[in-house]
């Protein structure tokens, strides 16, 4: 005799079943239902006309989405898969089965209104006590872009390119001739190709543009820089009554560059080192704020220049945005590639405490060194100094410690748990909306942790 349990897949159910049922309680999907079950979409809802054929809810194609980027389903063919497959997503959308078309064209649509949801769910962390605003780290991540690198089309190879399809069409128009007088036509089909390289001539005369565009504001800001420093010797011979030393700064030249770069697939990414070092890739880089208590990301955005240095004033005017009742940044940490006086200073004007590494930390410093006391700080001292005073007291270097627990972990988290390591979109706009949903979906990811 058997002591198996039955496998019947054929008696239907006596009672119709409950999506309700089918995950437990603490399951992040039913967190992600409730979460965005209270946010206010009224400005998603207006958007839609009423007429026509009945739409899909706003609040569960955003709890879809969210939930996706939370759970490493981006696409959105993956996430009309697994409304079908995945028990979550069944409940998350009700046991209905939105179509890809339909998922794809929400997102399109509505990836700037995210942003408004993220302030909502930081504003329901602060109602239920859970983040106020203090200490801040912030750092950047390179994220993949929608476009390979080998994609990339210099300056100098722009106008190669261009020459030698130019001497094709040339050449496919005197076989064209030769073809019309001839009895039996040839093989090739001459409009074709010659279509092809017209529109690959056309795709080189933009992307050249673009170039040539980029090298036009480059020039102008080199062209700024290099007046301001003539400026200042000149203030300073006036001053002094003598010439002075060092050799005179270089004007500029402006033009493109040969080795100027483009991507043909995507415009506005760049090649920029990899991070953690090993080469370098077409990516994006991309900031983030991160409170210290919380760990919850309080601010993300997303530039396409791979230096960090210019990232602490933009991230400051976006906390300052932040509403009031989640309190005010008074401490700031961030690595060595934020360093420069004017941040520091930016930092004291806005009330801020700034622990910005000046250098790499050197590895293995003798312990008496590490306890070391740091000298009296001048009366006369500028901003800079007295924060490089407060990074060699034992309180502030204990502060700083706290810098490689907050930013490199959600980021170890939305690479490696989230599985999100390259954008779906194109372009910086959209891709800016992207990083936004994917620290959304960090924030609800958290949220669970802490509220469980």
């Amino acid at each position: 005799m058997s002591n198996f349990r039955s496998v019947d897949r054929g008696t239907a159910y006596l009672l119709p079943p409950s999506v309700d049922e089918w995950l437990p309680a603490d399951h992040l999907a039913r967190f992600v239902v409730e979460i965005v079950e209270q946010l206010d979409l009224s400005g998603l809802r207006k958007e839609y006309r009423g007429s026509g054929s009945q739409a899909y809810h706003p609040a569960m194609l955003v709890a879809a989405l969210i939930y996706g980027y939370a759970t490493g389903t981006f696409s959105s063919r993956r996430i009309e898969q697994a409304c079908y497959d995945s028990i979550a997503f069944r409940y998350i959308s009700a046991n209905t089965h939105p179509d890809h078309d339909t998922l794809c064209a929400f997102r399109r649509r509505f990836l700037k209104e995210l942003s408004g949801i993220f302030v909502q769910v930081l504003q329901i962390a602060g109602q239920l006590k859970l983040l106020k605003l203090g200490t801040i780290a912030l750092d950047g991540t390179k994220v993949h872009a929608n476009a390979s690198r080998h994609s990339a089309l210099s300056y100098r190879r722009a106008g190669e390119l261009e020459v030698q399809l130019k001497g094709e069409v040339q050449e496919l128009l005197r076989r064209a001739e030769q073809a019309d007088s001839a009895e039996a036509r040839q093989p090739l089909n001459i409009p074709a190709e010659l279509a092809r390289r017209e529109a690959r001539l056309a795709a080189i005369a933009q992307a050249k543009a673009e170039i040539e565009r980029r090298a036009a504001e480059r020039h102008a800001a080199e062209q700024a820089a290099y007046e301001a420093k003539v400026a200042a010797r000149a203030e300073k011979a006036k001053k002094t009554g003598k010439r002075p030393g060092g050799r005179p700064p270089t004007p500029p030249t402006g033009g493109a560059r040969p080795t100027d770069q483009v991507n043909l697939t995507d415009a506005e990414s760049r090649i920029m080192p990899r991070s953690g070092g090993g080469g370098f890739e077409q990516s994006f880089n991309a900031q983030a704020a991160v409170d210290a208590d919380s760990r919850l990301l309080v601010a993300a955005r997303l530039v396409n220049t791979p230096v960090d240095a210019k990232q602490v004033e933009p991230m400051l005017e976006s906390l300052a945005k932040l509403p009031e009742e989640l309190g005010t940044p008074d401490k700031l940490l961030t690595d060595a590639g934020f360093f420069s006086a004017a941040n520091v200073e930016h930092c004291e004007r806005r009330g801020i405490v700034p622990y910005i590494a000046r250098r790499r930390d050197q590895h293995y410093v003798p312990w008496y060194e590490r306890s070391a006391l740091p000298e009296p700080l001048p009366a006369e001292a500028d901003a800079v100094q007295r924060m490089a005073h407060r990074l060699q007291t034992p309180e502030g270097r204990a502060l700083y410690a706290l810098r490689k627990q907050l930013p490199e972990p959600v980021f170890g988290i939305i690479k490696h748990a989230m599985r999100f390591r390259q954008f779906l979109l194109r372009g910086l706009d959209k891709t800016t909306g992207e990083w936004q949903l994917v620290a959304l979906a960090y924030n609800f990811r958290r949220l669970h942790v802490l509220t469980t």
